[in-house]
């Protein structure tokens, strides 16, 4: 597996908040008044400007993110759906076989992870509870697991002390083994939605009175399209003309639709939840959302609606439910009776189901129209969209420089434009960038990966179109 560095940050109506792993504070060159950020060579960041809490806001907040399953190791806790992966297709995990039983073993040192958030001045936390270690068996009828619940409300009162405020993910994709066994999982409605709703309230419950800030799901889109269509994620499930290494099953064409509308159903539950029984704690929820910005393959006509057809089908698919109460009509055309139906009292209890939105974002792609037709042996809810998604546009131009040897480039302007976007379309809802970064693939040199240029540069870069967007 890649090592991620995230940068966090909330923006609009000056909210900003920024994590950024092992990075506290970036330098970045650019003009005071005028914004000036460049798209597309390296930023070649250096002291002319120092972006820090102040140049953004007293309000903003420069922190680090982790996920569970990436870094507290399995000792303590029930398997998790990744774990089954990783272990029955360790190849899946990466070119060095990765999985989640050791990792940095944070489940031990995390004393001193909080000593590290404090020598870099850190002030704000995001990091997930992994259900299982709180919940071996998966549901709370099965026994709380108290040492698990421990190790959380000793992690949270140690950042408290700090000063750093703790941002709790409930679900970031590590689902308890035995309920993807028992019944399928998110393939199940009732019986996930109960689940999860159990799972929250033992969360609010034990660890709310310090937690002010909750995120329910981590980006909706990959579970579904990862783990369901393509089979490249945990649970594995795809068809099997998709990849024949799918053997548990699957149908990548139906199953992504049905468990992207069931996340959507427990997310909400459980906000109404937390809004209705644990309003006195005075705190935030809202579902993290992965995004990208597309941009226009050439200049054709086709490629233009192309281009708004992709944001509909990667943002709209969560967001259409999320503010309208259904799904944007463009998927209900193209999708057809394969995508579920919200009944009146799901469809009111779903839309405006967040206080707020937290938003991932990494790279942006190129959108061309595909009127192929797909034979249906072969077809993934990926294809519905009728858009080839390019690094590269007509004219063989990326968005911006590479940031890796994989066909991966970045363009910083994306996330002002992903900024914009939300805030005209979606109603001006407070955002919280939850995720950013570039992965390295682990062999550098020592000395290279402590200058961490490469990094640096994109970082600093985003930063400088984060702080255009909130200006």
């Amino acid at each position: 597996m890649q090592h991620n560095t995230y940068i966090y940050i909330l923006t609009m109506k000056l909210l900003g908040f920024a994590l950024v792993c092992l990075l506290a504070v970036a330098t970045c060159k650019a003009e005071e008044e005028e914004f000036i950020c460049r798209e597309h060579e390296p930023f070649k960041c250096n002291e002319t400007n120092l972006f820090n809490g102040t140049s953004f806001g007293e309000d903003f907040i420069f922190g680090v993110g982790s996920s569970a399953y990436q870094i507290e190791g399995g000792r303590g806790r029930g398997l998790n759906v990744w774990d089954g992966f990783t272990h029955r297709y360790p190849e899946k995990g990466g070119s060095d076989l990765a999985n989640g039983d050791t990792t940095c073993d944070s489940y031990t040192y995390w004393p001193k992870d909080i000593q590290v958030l404090d020598e870099l001045n850190a002030t704000g936390y995001r990091f997930s509870i992994a259900w299982s270690r709180i919940l071996p068996h998966g549901k709370r009828s099965r026994g709380i697991n108290e040492d698990g619940v421990k190790y959380y409300s000793d992690l949270i009162d140690g950042l408290k002390k700090k000063s750093i405020e703790p941002f709790v993910t409930l679900f970031h994709w590590d689902l308890p083994q035995t309920l993807q066994d028992e019944y399928g999982g998110f393939l199940n409605r009732d019986s996930i939605v109960e689940d999860f709703k159990d799972y929250a309230d033992l969360c609010f419950e034990r660890f709310g009175d310090r937690v002010k800030n909750w995120l329910t799901i981590n980006q909706l889109y990959t579970v579904p399209t990862r783990g369901y269509a393509l089979g490249s994620d945990a649970p594995g499930r795809c068809s099997s003309t998709i990849d024949k290494r799918c053997p548990a099953g699957g149908n990548s064409s139906t199953e992504p639709y049905i468990v992207a509308h069931n996340q959507l159903l427990a997310h909400a539950h459980v906000v109404d939840l937390y809004r209705t029984k644990y309003k006195d704690q005075g705190g935030k929820i809202g579902p993290v959302m992965i995004t990208r910005w597309f941009l226009p393959y050439d200049n054709t006509i086709e490629s233009k609606i192309a281009t708004e057809r992709a944001k509909e089908f990667f943002h709209g698919w969560f967001m259409g439910p999320l503010t309208e109460g259904e799904y944007p009509k463009i998927m209900r055309d193209l999708v057809g009776e394969r995508l579920p139906k919200f009944n009146k009292t799901e469809s009111e209890l779903v839309k405006n189901s967040y206080d707020f939105l937290g938003l991932n974002y990494y790279v942006t792609q190129y959108a061309q129209n595909n009127d192929t037709k797909i034979p249906w042996g072969v077809h993934t809810a990926l294809m519905d969209s009728h858009v080839t998604l390019t690094s590269k546009n007509s004219a063989g131009h990326a968005p911006g420089p590479p940031f890796n040897d994989k066909g991966s480039y970045y363009y910083p302007k994306g996330i002002y434009y992903v900024m914009e976007y939300f805030k005209e379309k979606y109603g001006d809802p407070i955002i919280y960038i939850t995720e950013n970064g570039i992965s390295t693939p682990g062999d550098e040199t020592f000395d290279v990966a402590i200058a961490d240029y490469m990094r640096i540069d994109y970082l600093c870069s985003h930063l400088c179109f984060l702080r255009k967007a909130i200006k």
